[in-house]
C-alpha cells in the first residue's frame, strides 16, 4: 500500500523531500562525466557537485524559514561560539559518499536532518541515481519513496525470520581493529554473520527497511554523515547508541566528529549482548 506525500507528519518534510530532488537534480550531470576532484584541508575530496547541491540546499532551507541555521558539510568553518546558541538547525551533506560518486558507483545520496536542541527531529535521505528517497523522525513514522509523490511505510526487523541470515552493514573502505573485533565477538554469540557492503548513509537505510539488522560504526564520521539517515532508522523503530548504551545526539561541541556508535533495532532481541561486546 502507497500513500502520497501530501500528509506528512511534519510540515516541513515535503519540502525537503522537494529540495533534496533538486540538488540531485544539480548533482547528476556530474556524475561519471570526469568530474574534476579537490583535496580539503582535511584529505577529504569535494567536487563541483558537491558545491552546486550545496548551494541549492541553503538557499532553499533558508527561502523556508531564515530563522533554522543550516550546517553544511561545504561550510562547516562555524565557531563553536555562534553554534554553541543555535536552538533548531540543519544538518546538510550535499553529496554523502563522494569517493562512490568520483568511482561512477550509485551509492551516494544527499542527506539533510532538521536538529532540535541536539536531537534529530526527521531526516531525509535522497538517491539522485533513482529518485529513491528515504525519510522518517522518532515519533513520526519512515517510509521509503521510488517515485515522485508516492511512499512506503518502512520497518526495522526486530527478530530474525525463518532462514533469514544476521546481517551486518558495514562500510567498503572504513573499518578498525575495534570494529573487527566487534564483528567477531558477534559472530561467536550469534552464529554465521552475513556482512553487506553499501556506501554512504544508506547502510543506515538498509536497517530502517529491514533488509538488515545491525551497523556498528567504530571509525570516524562526521555529524552530517549521520544525523538524516538516523533519523530514518528512528521513524523506523530503530535506534543509535554510543557504545556505552546511551542515545547518539548532535550537542554544540568544538570538533564536529562523531563518536563510535551503534545502529540496531530498538527492540531487537540481542540488543543487550551487543552492547556487552561494544564495551568488552
Amino acid at each position: 500500500m502507497t500513500d502520497t506525500l501530501h500528509n506528512l507528519p511534519h510540515p516541513l518534510l515535503a519540502p525537503v523531500i522537494e529540495l533534496t530532488r533538486l540538488a540531485g537534480e544539480v548533482i547528476l550531470p556530474f556524475w561519471r562525466a570526469n568530474v574534476t576532484v579537490t583535496t580539503k584541508t582535511d584529505d577529504s575530496p569535494v567536487t563541483a557537485a558537491d558545491l552546486a547541491a550545496h548551494q541549492v540546499l541553503v538557499e532553499g532551507l533558508q527561502a523556508l524559514d531564515p530563522d533554522i541555521h543550516v550546517l553544511s558539510e561545504e561550510d562547516a568553518d562555524i565557531p563553536l561560539s555562534e553554534r554553541a546558541g543555535w536552538e533548531r538547525w540543519w544538518l546538510v551533506d550535499p553529496l554523502d559518499g563522494t569517493k562512490e560518486f568520483i568511482s561512477g558507483s550509485e551509492e551516494f545520496t544527499v542527506n539533510v536532518a532538521l536538529i532540535e536542541r541536539g536531537r534529530v527531529v526527521f531526516g531525509v535521505v535522497s538517491m539522485p541515481t533513482n529518485n529513491r528517497c528515504y525519510f522518517g523522525g522518532a515519533g513520526l513514522g519512515a517510509w521509503r519513496s521510488d517515485g515522485v509523490g508516492h511512499m512506503q511505510p518502512i520497518a526495522v526487523r526486530n527478530q530474525l525470520g525463518e532462514g533469514q541470515t544476521f546481517t551486518v552493514v558495514a562500510s567498503r573502505r572504513h573499518s578498525s581493529p575495534e570494529q573487527e573485533h566487534l564483528l567477531a565477538g558477534l559472530s561467536n554469540g550469534l552464529g554465521h554473520l552475513q556482512l553487506t557492503n553499501i556506501g554512504s548513509s544508506l547502510k543506515f537505510c538498509l536497517l530502517a527497511e529491514g533488509a538488515a539488522d545491525c551497523y556498528p560504526r567504530l571509525a570516524p564520521t562526521s555529524q552530517w554523515d549521520t544525523a538524516a539517515a538516523q533519523g530514518v532508522l528512528e521513524g523506523a523503530g530503530g535506534e543509535v547508541l554510543q557504545l556505552d548504551g546511551q542515545p547518539f545526539s548532535y550537542p554544540a561541541r568544538e570538533s564536529l566528529l562523531n563518536p563510535f556508535f551503534l545502529a540496531l533495532p530498538a527492540n531487537a532481541e540481542w540488543r543487550d549482548k551487543l552492547l556487552v561486546l561494544a564495551q568488552s
